[in-house]
């Protein structure tokens, strides 16, 4: 295995790629929406959470409590999305040495 030894390690840089910035304003807009997104579906379901245990209406409780948590784990996985990525990315590098 010593052509393994041979294959350049990567060193990610976004200074390096000409529209890096551009880019990078996308993701940021990306997330963001992502996020009002999830700020809203907490919002929806708990008006409708709200409205369905008011009710008695269980069925609507149930899809408002559904609803909630969906936002709440999507703003999470949001939220951790770099954080693990960074971990597997250098995880991979503990791996291949």
């Amino acid at each position: 295995m010593r052509w393994l030894n041979d294959v350049p390690l990567p060193n990610p840089n976004p200074n390096s790629l000409p529209g890096s910035a551009t880019f990078q304003g996308l993701v940021n807009a990306v997330t963001w929406f992502a996020l009002m997104a999830c700020l809203v579906a907490v919002i929806i379901g708990a008006v409708t959470w709200a409205f369905g245990s008011s009710s008695t209406n269980a069925a609507a409780a149930s899809k408002g409590q559904k609803t909630v948590a969906g936002g709440i784990i999507g703003a999470v996985i949001i939220g951790a999305s770099s954080i693990l990525i960074n971990f597997f990315y250098h995880l991979g590098f503990t791996l291949s040495h």
